[in-house]
């Protein structure tokens, strides 16, 4: 199984396929944000890592105490610096869980969210899993959220369903990112649907790398 603190080594290099991704969902973020006025937002990570997405665009806004935010991440590496991040930075409205994010008993006070990061997450569990989470996210969202996620392009290529999927459960696509010298793509999904009720326990997904 992939070591996730490690794993997080290849943001020190600016140049990285890594860092590259983060640069773009950090950018869907900040315009996230920008479109949204309201004074409250609840933000929700899966499978969080070390909060560099999120911490690092919130970290720089004037308007961060709008963003109140649960991270939810298993390793507790992870968790340890991503608290530190968040403590550094003064985020007050943003709380890091040591939790399963597979299981929906992690969620109970974290949804329904604004927006949802699945970010590096659909391309760590089955091809039916990935469906089937897709399927799940009513359950985490509020009306009107937006959900931005990733995954790779590497053959055989998922993309192509994961965004039939997303319109499937009431989804409106509103970007995907797909660098021609890069296998990574970033997408970006509007929730039009009605959101349902979570469960109070229960599987999403399972990492299998």
């Amino acid at each position: 199984m992939t070591d996730w603190h490690e794993w997080h080594t290849s943001y020190a290099d600016d140049t990285s396929a890594l860092s590259r991704r983060l640069r773009l969902v950090q950018r869907h973020i900040g315009d996230w944000l920008d479109e949204r006025p309201e004074s409250w937002l609840r933000v929700v990570s899966v499978c969080a890592g070390q909060g560099d997405d999120l911490v690092g665009v919130v970290a720089r806004r004037l308007d961060a105490y709008r963003v109140h935010a649960t991270l939810i991440e298993k390793d507790p590496r992870n968790v340890a610096a991503a608290r530190e991040r968040t403590a550094t930075a003064g985020l007050d409205g943003i709380t890091v869980m040591c939790a399963d994010a597979g299981d929906f008993a992690a969620y109970r006070t974290a949804v329904p969210a604004d927006l949802v990061l699945l970010v590096g997450v659909l391309g760590n569990i089955s091809d039916q899993d990935v469906r089937a989470t897709i399927a799940l996210l009513p359950r985490l969202c509020a009306p009107g959220a937006t959900v931005v996620w990733t995954r790779t392009r590497r053959d055989p290529d998922l993309t192509p369903a994961v965004r039939r999927w997303f319109a499937e459960v009431g989804f409106t696509e509103r970007a995907f990112d797909a660098p021609p010298d890069a296998l990574f793509s970033v997408g970006v999904h509007l929730f039009h649907g009605q959101p349902e009720s979570p469960p109070a326990s229960g599987r999403i997904f399972t990492f299998v790398r």
